[in-house]
């Protein structure tokens, strides 16, 4: 699949019901038939939206991880804490569960963020929130992560 572009505002309806913008829906089209996993985030309160095929490809490094190891366990618990196989319906719509919706605080406005292949579910505040904490140090960050100048650990 290739990489997810766009930030879309969006409302959600009392039931936890989103209908998909239709140019990230469009996106998403390859992985409509094969479902997705909604997820906790590790380190924001927001949702991941994984396609099933990138779902499957994180599985199989997460089943690498030796299970008589403690840590790596914990990991594995809390990584698929709240984990739900979820569908897009024929009109666009997709059911965040209601246990997802008090995790990420949702509230009626929210954004959908694409993360190169995955999408973030966000409640519209808190991401708003979260952007503008994060600006005051992205040039920082940005030069840290992607400044390398070698190829194995930056961009150019």
């Amino acid at each position: 699949m290739n990489s997810l572009i766009g930030t879309y505002e969006c409302k959600v309806d009392a039931k936890g019901r989103l209908m998909l913008p239709a140019a990230l829906k469009k996106q998403l089209s390859p992985a409509l038939q094969n479902g997705f996993v909604l997820k906790r985030a590790v380190f924001q309160s927001c949702l991941e939206l994984y396609p099933m095929s990138e779902w499957e490809a994180l599985m199989q490094k997460i089943n690498k991880l030796n299970r008589f190891k403690k840590k790596n366990n914990d990991f594995i618990r809390r990584f698929t804490a709240g984990v739900k196989v979820v569908e897009i319906d024929a009109t666009g719509r997709l059911l965040i569960p209601k246990d997802l919706v008090v995790f990420a605080d949702i509230s009626k406005e929210i954004v959908l963020s694409a993360a190169v292949n995955i999408v973030e579910i966000w409640d519209k505040d808190k991401y708003e929130q979260t952007i503008d904490d994060a600006a005051v140090n992205f040039a920082d960050l940005a030069e840290e992560v992607m400044g390398q100048d070698d190829d194995e650990h930056g961009v150019s």
